[in-house]
């Protein structure tokens, strides 16, 4: 769909880690520079923070240097840490507002309302086209 900037892994070689199953990559424009490009993103639009922002709040933990989605995918996986899943799951769950307020003030299927709301929540799995 075009999330992240084409760059859901900065820093990392290829920008998919080794512990990941590169097909779930297969036909996803990735960054050539490794960089976050809005054309990559299904709004072609910013919709998240940097990667140092992300740390200096908090919400970067040493198990997933990569955030939410590195979670999410070692979580899909199988890896479980009960006290970062339930930090994990907190957050993804307070992320509904965002679900709320495009209800709340778009028509159904709008695309061109609140684009970076509706971005955003595609970062954290939220597929807004069908709201």
């Amino acid at each position: 769909l075009g999330v992240f900037g084409g760059a859901y892994f900065q820093g990392v070689d290829g920008l998919i880690p080794e512990d990941l199953p590169k097909r779930w990559f297969d036909g996803v424009a990735l960054s050539e520079d490794g960089e976050k490009h809005a054309e990559h993103n299904f709004y072609k639009i910013r919709a998240s923070a940097s990667r140092e922002e992300w740390v200096k709040k908090g919400w970067i933990r040493d198990e997933d240097p990569h955030g939410w989605f590195q979670w999410y995918c070692r979580y899909y996986l199988g890896r479980r840490l009960y006290e970062e899943d339930q930090r994990q799951i907190g957050r993804w769950k307070a992320f509904t507002r965002h679900v709320a307020q495009v209800r709340k003030n778009c028509r159904p299927r709008d695309l061109d309302c609140r684009p970076k709301q509706r971005q955003a929540l595609l970062h954290w799995a939220y597929d807004s086209r069908k709201m």
